[in-house]
């Protein structure tokens, strides 16, 4: 028999499928063929096969050669194939060990001098080759960091395609080539921003803790200059360090989006995009190969959005969706891609264009029409998804910083544990871990019930429309995030009237 098989991954969104190559040789004319569902650049792999072979004394069957990607209705893209479609023509010959390149998952783009390029995504295929009980995976030395993350499996990293050959039982020798370089890391901040930093807005940092307890979505109202974004950029420093499983989602999220990864980073992920950021580079998107937009990327951690009554509403309401079901999923002509998207939103916005709206000693020169059109870009249905309204005001005092009644990061990070080890033992027989994902009916109907004479005001809020049921629910999830910074076993009136301010801030 001719065929020789060995194995690679073809990724969908964040989900990896392991590819079966197949290599049969035949009996005809020169010839190199690719099928199974590739794309116009895993057709050119062809050329790239040969020319690496050829420069690395690892001469092709002078016969035909059809390589088969199974399954066949699966769509296959990309450059990362071309080292597992050159092992399995060069095993169907006998030149390599076809039982050993079988039990071997390779992935890698070649090069013309038979150099192993790195290409993106090599995390989460090596994360779908393990899951798969492949023991064993060839990568480019350039992606070796990257793919020892992910324990279970056999990582070789190799420079060029005759260290592969090696690996495989060939006699060749090792050409003098320089390693293919490796994808750029983005620059890091070394430090970490505190809340020591921020002068004044005790209520907005109050405000801040509250949200990164519980995991709610928070909207801060103000004049330019009050804070709003030195607040925002200064959530992920107090919310909890990620565990294993949510740093590898977000790393494989990074090298899907061609960031080199070289360590699962604990912190949780922060992303601002622009206020003129197009849908497509919120939610992601891409004809063939769909990369993960700002929602995935900032997935288990904040995603920011400053200046916005200045986003489009239909970028602003594309966020609804995400918002409710933690996924963001992308459809495209013969696959459906799905990324996560369990991100804690914030926006920050003016009062009105101008900035100045009800800002005391200010003059305000727009519209009323003009502040109607602005901020009913924040359409109702994304109101009523968020838990915390804040109105930053200007500081009328400076202090500077070390002022004893400065609230710094590391204080407020220990609190936010507490609070949420605390509701995590209040929900370890639910599907639970915090308060912004617990579900209302458990909240009005569950063990930890409010009573009646607790939730009054809140029912007289949804009796008279001030909130909606939706609204009713992210409250009582406010006011438990607020009875577990204070300590409490049980939600009192206090903390039902505190979330309701939170909920409707300086309109109630």
């Amino acid at each position: 028999m001719s065929v020789a098989r060995t194995w690679s991954v073809a990724l969908v969104g964040l989900e990896g499928a392991v590819v079966e190559v197949e290599a049969d040789l035949s009996r005809q004319l020169p010839d190199f063929r690719i099928i199974g569902l590739p794309d116009k650049s895993l057709g050119e792999a062809v050329q790239r096969v040969h020319n690496a072979c050829a420069n690395c004394a690892l001469a092709l069957p002078r016969r035909r050669i059809t390589v088969n990607l199974s399954p066949a209705s699966l769509p296959k893209h990309g450059s990362g194939f071309d080292v597992a479609i050159a092992v399995a023509a060069l095993a169907t010959d006998g030149l390599l060990d076809r039982a050993s390149v079988a039990e071997t998952a390779h992935l890698g783009e070649l090069g013309l001098d038979g150099r192993l390029r790195p290409v993106p995504g090599i995390l989460p295929a090596v994360l779908a080759a393990a899951k798969a009980r492949i023991r064993q995976v060839v990568v480019p030395v350039a992606n070796r960091a990257e793919a020892e993350l992910v324990s279970g499996v056999r990582v070789i990293a190799a420079a060029h395609l005759a260290e592969v050959a090696r690996l495989h039982g060939a006699e060749v020798d090792d050409p003098e080539l320089p390693t293919a370089p490796a994808t750029a890391a983005p620059p890091t901040d070394p430090t970490t921003p505190d809340l020591a930093d921020v002068i004044g807005q005790q209520d907005a940092v109050e405000a801040l803790i509250v949200a990164a307890a519980g995991g709610h979505n928070l909207l801060m109202t103000g004049p330019p200059g009050v804070g709003k974004t030195m607040l925002a950029r200064r959530l992920p420093g107090i919310l909890p360090e990620l565990d294993e499983a949510a740093a590898l989602t977000v790393a494989s999220i990074r090298s899907l989006s061609g960031e080199s990864v070289t360590r699962l980073d604990r912190t949780p992920p922060f992303e601002a995009p622009h206020h003129s950021a197009s849908i497509a580079a919120l939610v992601g998107g891409g004809s063939r190969v769909v990369r993960p937009g700002a929602i995935a990327r900032a997935s288990e951690g904040v995603l920011f959005l400053d200046e916005a009554g200045e986003h489009s509403g239909g970028t602003l309401d594309a966020l609804r969706q995400p918002l409710e079901s933690g996924t963001i999923t992308i459809h495209r002509a013969g696959f459906v891609a799905t990324f996560p998207a369990r991100f804690q939103l914030v926006l920050a916005t003016n009062p009105c264009p101008c900035g100045n709206h009800g800002v005391r000693g200010a003059e305000c020169i727009c519209t009323p029409i003009a502040i109607r059109r602005y901020l009913g870009r924040l359409s109702g249905p994304l109101l009523d998804r968020i838990d915390i309204e804040s109105s930053v005001t200007r500081v009328a005092v400076a202090r500077t910083r070390g002022d004893v009644d400065a609230v710094t990061t590391a204080s407020a990070r220990e609190r936010v544990r507490t609070a949420r080890a605390r509701a995590a033992a209040r929900l370890t027989e639910t599907p639970w871990r915090t308060n912004s994902a617990v579900s209302g009916v458990w909240l009005r109907q569950g063990p930890c019930a409010p009573a009646p004479s607790v939730r009054r005001p809140l029912d007289a809020a949804l009796q008279r429309g001030a909130i909606t049921l939706r609204g009713y629910d992210r409250v009582l999830r406010v006011a438990w995030s607020i009875a577990d910074l204070a300590g409490r076993e049980r939600l009192e009136s206090d903390d039902i009237g505190r979330a309701l301010y939170l909920k409707k801030g300086l309109r109630g």
